[in-house]
């Protein structure tokens, strides 16, 4: 048996999913689509069940990919039966959704969710009228506190019957789909669907078009809009039977606060730079300690053993891999996640976007690209990994660009560790100040030549609440677990491939060819590339390994200032990290994760050129 969620944003649909499956779940790119679904198992009464989590969204009708996914899975029958989760203190809007799913005819089960919610707002629910009008078994649950939720799979199990609605279109609409049905021998569904543009028949689709034109000139109004009209009108009917003295829930004082410019913007910031100081701080400390761990239990032990050159090379690289996994990308995977479920269990996480909303469209993008963007000083890779939170495949290309050059802490780690020490503290800002109109520059252009359309934001305020402990931890586990499960075992394999061309003498046949080239453009020694390779691994390498190579931890008295200087930045805009080059190739796909490579690399060496050119 098959079961698939869906539902608007934010109406705790992924909640219910997770406490359906537990942490068995498998995330794949529907096929032929990037849009990921959540998979998980259950097991009830010796029935395994499948639950797909399907992409939140409002309507059938748009032509965004999430909303063309939902489409299509229904279309080609993919469940057995669909699971409708609807927030109750909302419940109007979320019928218009509920609507259009029970026209397919499938199997439904309808969970009015946030029950607790909708009773602080002296809301009574009465679920017989849905149950009658769309012969399916609604369920009152209140997904936080774990309520209701273990009659959703018998229920289910239980629905056998095709859903069933009766919506009262339009006179006209209603003898355009009896005509459609009776010329083509389509189904009711197929024939509105065909009025509105969509379907693959091009026969039928060239009728409704001819049809739909007639009615448009007759009401003033198109087919579609008139279809939309009629299905407000019977949700908002339906909401009525089933809501007593419902109304719009009330918004706070604080919530006022929160969403206006003065003083909402500055509270933002202080909120974005408190989780960055956070995450940065603790994720430091934790770094430090596992790296010091890794270094005195486990690297120096194993090259004490002394075994053969090629397997100390090996274990050597797999251990430098694991520490740089474990040790950097880890704790603020962890802390960003945390961090990030607080947010978003809280209700801030919309307020958030609704204020930087107009700041991101100047870069393509909408509110919530400010939650990627900060993090990502933390660490690039759960910055990577949080674009999934945006709604169109192009603002996560745009994204995935920007953030890949947001000095990350490693990053921070060369600018302090090199620049500030041996040039400056001046110096060390003025690398900043650099990235920051780089990364400007470039999001202004990626606005206007990346592929795709630039949607418009819809969002819900979802009501401010404190958030659960347990489900935090639940939901930061859940996604961190997919970091150790997928991005940790490339992270591995990449770093046996730089061991093996350590090995066998590649890198020192790769410093004697690029040595006249690097002195060439940078002005830097061989070595310098040998160490920007390694930075790849883990960037702060790049610093640690110049200064061996070097020979000597005083960089300042082996390289001059401006060197120093142009290495620096290189380093932090050349190519990304191992970690974050495994995420991307994750999230955004091989096409893209080399697009932002190349640029990078690009870029570094064309602004270091730049820099030697004018200063030397």
């Amino acid at each position: 048996m098959k079961f698939a969620l869906i539902g608007n944003p934010t109406v705790g649909k992924s909640l219910i999913f997770n406490q359906l499956t537990g942490l068995g779940v498998e995330v794949s790119n529907y096929p032929g689509t990037t849009v990921e679904l959540q998979r998980g198992n259950t097991c009830f009464q010796r029935e395994m069940v499948e639950i797909v989590d399907l992409p939140g969204i409002y309507s059938l009708e748009g032509d965004s990919e999430e909303e063309f996914l939902v489409r299509r899975y229904l279309d080609q029958q993919e469940t057995d039966v669909v699971i409708v989760v609807a927030n109750a203190t909302r419940l109007e809007r979320n019928l218009y959704l509920l609507l259009q799913v029970a026209e397919y005819g499938l199997p439904m089960v309808v969970v009015l969710n946030m029950v607790d919610e909708a009773a602080k707002l002296g809301l009574e629910i009465d679920p017989g009228p849905l149950r009658d009008r769309l012969g399916a078994e609604v369920i009152l649950t209140a997904a936080s506190l774990g309520k209701n939720i273990d009659q959703i799979i018998p229920a289910a199990l239980a629905a056998t019957r095709p859903s069933q609605v009766e919506i009262p279109y339009d006179d006209h609409i209603e003898a355009a789909i009896r005509s459609l049905e009776k010329v083509f021998g389509t189904d009711r569904r197929a024939s509105i669907q065909a009025l509105q543009g969509f379907g693959d028949n091009p026969d039928l689709l060239d009728a409704a078009r001819t049809i739909a034109e007639e009615i448009e000139s007759r009401r003033r109004m198109t087919a579609a809009q008139i279809i939309a009209t009629n299905r407000h009108n019977y949700a908002r009917e339906l909401a009525g039977l089933t809501i007593r003295e419902e109304a719009p829930p009330p918004r706070t004082d604080l919530d006022s606060i929160l969403t206006r410019a003065i003083p909402g913007i500055p509270i933002l910031i202080g909120i974005l730079v408190g989780m960055l100081l956070i995450v940065f701080v603790v994720g430091s400390f934790l770094e430090d300690l596992i790296v010091e761990l890794f270094e005195i239990f486990v690297l120096q032990p194993f090259i004490a053993i002394g075994l053969p050159p090629l397997v100390e090379t090996l274990g050597t690289a797999l251990i430098l891999a694991l520490q740089a996994g474990l040790g950097i990308a880890f704790p603020f995977v962890f802390l960003f996640y945390i961090a990030i479920s607080i947010l978003e269990d809280s209700g801030y996480m919309t307020r958030a976007a609704f204020l930087a909303d107009n700041a991101m469209h100047l870069v393509g993008m909408h509110g919530g690209a400010v939650i990627p963007l900060t993090l990502a000083f933390g660490c690039n890779v759960p910055a990577i990994m949080s674009v999934r939170l945006l709604r169109s495949r192009r603002e996560r290309i745009i994204a995935s660009f920007l953030v890949t050059m947001v000095p990350c802490s490693a990053r921070t780690v060369i600018i302090a560790g090199i620049v500030a020490s041996f040039v400056g503290i001046g110096a060390a800002f003025s690398v900043y100040a650099i990235v920051f109109v780089l990364i400007i520059l470039t999001g202004l252009v990626l606005s206007r030549v990346a592929p795709g359309e630039q949607f418009g934001m819809i969002m819900e305020m979802v009501a401010l609440r404190r958030p659960d402990p347990k489900l935090v931890a639940k939901k930061a586990w859940a996604r961190l677990s997919e970091f150790l499960f997928i991005a940790m075992p490339l992270l591995l394999a990449g770093s046996v491939v730089l061991g093996l061309l350590e090995f066998f003498g590649v890198m020192a046949l790769f410093e004697g060819m690029v040595e006249p080239y690097t002195m060439a453009l940078l002005g830097l020694p061989g070595y310098s590339a040998t160490a920007l390779v390694f930075g790849v691994l883990r960037k702060e390498m790049a610093f640690e390994t110049l200064a061996i190579l070097a020979g000597t931890a005083d960089l300042g008295s082996v390289l001059t200032s401006l060197q120093l200087y142009i290495f620096s930045v290189v380093t932090v805009l050349f190519i990304p990290c191992l970690a974050t080059i495994t995420v991307l190739l994750r999230e955004v796909g091989s096409r893209i994760t080399i697009a932002i490579t190349i640029y990078t690399i690009s870029l570094g060496l064309f602004i270091g050129g730049l820099i030697y050119r004018l200063l030397a």
